[in-house]
């Protein structure tokens, strides 16, 4: 599950004007975007996040500054650092997820494949290393 977790390039197109990227659903991120939402003026130690998502998939990008977004998919866990416009990272569902290390003034961008959903939150992460030990991809490890 861990390896599906990757940077994505958002290849920028230069013009003496400024750069563009376009992120397109299905096209650039394997699902359709349905929610937006970003972080932004988040104090320094802060951490956001913090929880885990059943189907959720996500695209997290660093529209300015720099932050970390740790995942775990209750085996392991990795740390990418996300500083540039033109990349972001690919979280597909049952994954924990935990943003820190913001810079002053970062601002965190989240592309969602779904609308908010409660029921489709782990916020106790027991709970979840354990659900996701349940995942017939996993029981044959």
């Amino acid at each position: 599950m861990m390896d599906q977790c990757r940077l994505i390039d958002l290849p920028p197109h230069h013009d003496v004007r400024g750069n563009l990227s376009v992120i397109e659903g299905g096209v650039h991120i394997p699902f359709d975007i349905k929610r937006v939402y970003y972080l932004y003026d988040v104090p320094g130690g802060s951490a956001r996040a913090g929880h885990g998502h059943i189907e959720l998939q996500q695209l997290f990008v660093a529209m300015s500054g720099s932050f970390d977004v740790i995942v775990d998919d209750g085996y392991e866990r990795k740390k990418f650092q996300l500083n540039r416009s033109y990349y972001g990272l690919y979280v597909p569902g049952m994954m924990w997820r935990e943003v820190e290390n913001f810079s002053s003034g970062a601002v965190c961008v989240v592309l969602a494949s779904t609308l908010y959903d409660q029921k489709d939150y782990y916020h106790d992460y027991d709970e979840f290393v354990a659900a996701a030990h349940q995942q017939p991809q996993r029981q044959s490890k």
